[in-house]
């Protein structure tokens, strides 16, 4: 918030339906969540998590603040090249009303073609007039139940009206003359401070910031990181072994494990779904309020479902649960799945000096771990750390960047990495530098954001 270096973390991820059961859905013979199916829509929390940090924060009202996206949904916005690419990649998952609102005439809108919201423009017309009554009460409210429900889905009105956000305390740890601030549990913020704290035992300075043994020393710590995330983080209050995780003990044990010169093999493969897309923006105001937000249905188009009157898309945040009995992030009913919320920011002598974030899914605390070290080991500017090429070692093996040299690549295939070159770049990141009176943005080329002042 403007005027002290307190930093708030908002939780507004959504909640299971009260009617969905682990045990119901194995005893149909499933031993993972369903992907993109109405078992895995999550209730949606964004909305009144906006018009809270609003209420709470804001200056302005909902109506101005929404003015802008009310109209872009009606009178639409030239579709962009990443969004495009992705846009066609995602199309088969779209189904029923889904394929109605998400097409142009059954097919996906190329570069420049003009996409329009007008359900959307709706929606938000009445969230401006209403407040979070406008989405959670009355017709909007009936089309997405009656949508969910039609589909097979146990979701109901009370679950809607129940919705709400919750403030929570975030988690930091230090690293080389700074601490990174993350979102707790259910995010896997705390998945990146492990990292750091698993690569503080190794002396990355020395090391070739776009050379093998950093790219193999990150690769053993993320495998390690990652395999304690799957454990632990879960729904808050189902999240019991948090300080255990960030523990300079737990970090020192785990560093032990590492070879400098040999891959170790790849932690138990996840039996949920492998964590995928969100959305990142981050905005400093000129009374120095950061805002760091992450945003997101999961994949492409979330469940590939829309309600049918207004086109609300069902995101598949709930593919996210796991069916494992006993399991903190176990599907159950009001639980928080896993997730990829994961806004950070940056604190330096007690002060907020970067909001930032990293888009990409299962890369995400890795991203934000290599984002941290190339600022401070390797003394990069916040665009060159962006912009640095990246390499993660995760479902498909070692994927490394065409960024590096062919030599490198060689060379983590000798320490036994199974090295691939990604179809799609790695992430995508936006970060703020606070520097007194002057802000210095920086965004990755690898999407369609970009920075601006206003």
């Amino acid at each position: 918030p403007a005027g002290t270096e307190e930093i708030v973390a908002l939780n507004g991820s959504g909640r299971a339906p009260g009617g969905l059961a682990a045990n119901d859905l194995r005893a149909r013979g499933l031993t993972a969540m369903p992907i993109q199916a109405i078992e895995s829509v999550t209730l949606p929390g964004a909305v009144d998590a906006f018009c809270r940090l609003n209420a709470d924060y804001g200056l302005k009202s909902l109506a101005e603040v929404l003015a802008p996206a009310i109209h872009y949904a009606e009178e639409g916005i030239p579709v962009a090249p990443r969004v495009a690419f992705d846009w066609a990649d995602d199309l088969p998952c779209l189904k029923g009303a889904a394929r109605d609102f998400y097409t142009l005439n059954g097919k996906a809108p190329t570069v420049g073609q003009v996409f329009r919201a007008p359900g959307q423009a709706e929606v938000l017309r009445r969230i401006a007039q209403q407040g979070r009554a406008g989405f959670y009460e009355g017709e909007v409210a009936e089309d997405m139940i009656a949508s969910l429900q039609a589909l097979g889905g146990t979701h109901s009105l009370d679950d809607l009206a129940a919705t709400a956000c919750d403030y929570a305390t975030p988690v930091s740890g230090p690293y080389q003359g700074v601490d990174l601030v993350e979102h707790p549990p259910n995010g896997q913020g705390a998945t990146a401070i492990l990292l750091l704290n698993i690569l503080k035992h190794f002396d990355l300075k020395s090391m070739d910031p776009f050379g093998t043994q950093r790219a193999h020393i990150e690769a053993e710590a993320t495998k390690l990181a990652y395999d304690a995330r799957n454990r632990f983080i879960a729904d808050p209050d189902h999240t019991t072994r948090l300080a255990h995780m960030l523990a300079p003990d737990t970090a020192a044990r785990l560093a032990g494990l590492i070879d400098p010169k040999r891959a170790m093999p790849a932690a138990a493969p996840l039996t949920e779904a492998v964590h995928r897309d969100t959305i990142y923006i981050t905005v400093v105001d000129r009374d120095r309020m950061a805002v760091s937000l992450i945003y997101s249905i999961f994949w492409g188009f979330g469940a590939g479902l829309a309600s049918s009157k207004f086109g609300i898309n069902f995101q598949n945040r709930g593919a996210g649960f796991t069916l494992q009995q006993g399991h903190p992030n176990e599907a159950g009913p009001g639980k928080r799945p896993m997730h990829t919320i994961i806004p950070g920011m940056i604190r330096q002598n007690g002060r907020v000096t970067m909001p930032f974030g990293v888009m990409g899914g299962a890369y995400q605390p890795c991203g934000h771990a290599r984002f941290v070290s190339n600022l401070t080991d390797f003394g990069m500017d916040p665009q060159a750390a962006i912009d640095a090429p990246r390499c993660f070692s995760g479902p498909e093996g070692m994927e490394v960047e065409r960024g590096y040299s062919d030599q490198v690549r060689s060379e983590l295939a000798a320490m036994g990495h199974k090295v691939v070159i990604p179809d799609t770049p790695l992430g995508g990141a936006q970060a703020i530098r606070i520097d007194g009176d002057l802000l210095v943005g920086a965004s990755d080329p690898r999407k369609d954001g970009c920075a601006l002042g206003y």
